[in-house]
């Protein structure tokens, strides 16, 4: 970045913080501030990159068909030409990991681009950002195709599986991004998109793969229903967000959540501290979206149950009282998204601890499992 552009930076960060409400300075730390706009300044020139960039030969799909391999299957040493086998927790590093890499390269550039403009309204974010949005979802030589047929394949035994689902977590901020810079985008523009996701929308509720994620009992199941209920929100399906809303209350909360507010099949995992930051995250990611923060069963359990349960063990990692996770343990925690909305809503003590934490990772399978890394995007500010 040349020193002209950096001193504009500075002159622009000194403006917003002066511009600030106090609530606004009271949530967001000065140096999230200064590093997103930093960030910006420096993807403002990078070009889109989609799935159609690299083409997987072992994929059943075509050049636009999103493709991903089942991250805890290796080959059989017994039979090394056969069907892999399952070693759960410990990812292949052979495995194909280019479209999903794409993915979380185009969210976080879009989600930081978007979140430089709430702040500074300097509309060069914006136009960095619609090309990426044309490439992935309109240009017909480089767009994605609205399903997930071919995602969490394995070798010899699946060409795509309903738990790749999960993959597209990332298209949250994507779509957060677009609502932020709907004012900047053409309307023509924003219809096709707006209707890529009706379509996707339309397969994750009704393909059997969607079927099964929507079913399944762990975090596979609430990453569904996040999902569903940011895209059926933004297209204006009120009835599946209320779909969702009813299976976070009926479902979720009553069949995942312990009395003490923990996870028990998360716990169960080779990766329990990870997995369980991870659901408690996408969990009240969807409280604050479905607007039940505030709501509780008769026994207690809810949302808030679920942070009381984690933050100690947030705040002092040291006191966890169960395994270490056998891969990644020492990258835990971040700036966990369930402590920026339990602040939001309130709990104080959460976003001191979530203020103080580290707001941008560097490690892959912890961004990979952090698709809320924007917090810019999920809230308002107020008075700029």
């Amino acid at each position: 970045m040349g020193t002209k552009h950096w001193r504009q930076m500075k002159l622009g960060l000194v403006f917003l913080l002066i511009s600030f409400s106090s609530q606004a300075l009271e949530i967001y730390p000065k140096e999230l501030i200064a590093q997103t706009l930093e960030k910006a300044n420096k993807q403002l020139s990078l070009k889109p990159v989609t799935i159609t960039t690299t083409v997987c030969s072992r994929s059943a799909g075509g050049k636009h068909d999103f493709y991903s391999e089942g991250d805890y299957w290796w080959p059989d040493p017994a039979n090394p030409d056969g069907p892999y086998i399952q070693r759960d927790g410990e990812t292949n590093p052979e495995n194909f990991v280019a479209h999903r890499i794409a993915m979380i390269r185009f969210s976080d550039i879009v989600g930081t681009l978007a979140s430089a403009y709430k702040l500074s309204h300097q509309k060069r974010y914006a136009v960095a950002a619609v090309d990426h949005f044309r490439a992935w979802f309109i240009d017909p030589e480089t767009r994605m195709n609205p399903s997930l047929l071919y995602a969490q394949a394995i070798k010899g035994k699946a060409t795509g599986r309903g738990i790749g689902i999960i993959d597209t977590i990332h298209f949250l901020e994507v779509i957060k991004a677009l609502e932020a810079l709907k004012s900047q985008i053409s309307s023509e523009d924003y219809a096709q998109i707006v209707n890529w996701f009706k379509a996707y929308t339309q397969w994750l509720s009704t393909h059997p793969y969607g079927l099964a994620e929507r079913d399944a009992l762990n975090n596979h199941g609430t990453c569904w229903a996040l999902q569903v209920a940011v895209f059926a929100s933004f297209t204006g399906n009120a009835a599946l967000v209320d779909f969702c809303r009813k299976r976070y209350m009926q479902v979720f909360i009553p069949n995942q959540m312990d009395l003490n507010g923990s996870f028990p099949l998360e716990l169960k995992r080779t990766k329990p501290y990870g997995y369980s930051l991870f659901n408690l995250d996408i969990m009240a990611t969807l409280a604050h979206v479905l607007q039940v923060w505030d709501w509780n069963m008769p026994d207690g359990r809810g949302i808030q149950r679920g942070i009381q349960f984690l933050l100690p063990y947030i705040q002092d990692k040291s006191q966890w009282q169960y395994p270490a996770d056998i891969m990644y343990f020492d990258e835990w925690p971040i700036a966990q998204s369930c402590l920026f909305f339990a602040g939001l809503h309130g709990n104080k003590v959460a976003m001191n601890t979530w203020r103080k934490l580290n707001h941008f990772p560097s490690n892959q399978e912890v961004i990979r499992n952090s698709p809320i890394r924007n917090p810019i995007l999920w809230h308002s500010i107020a008075n700029q």
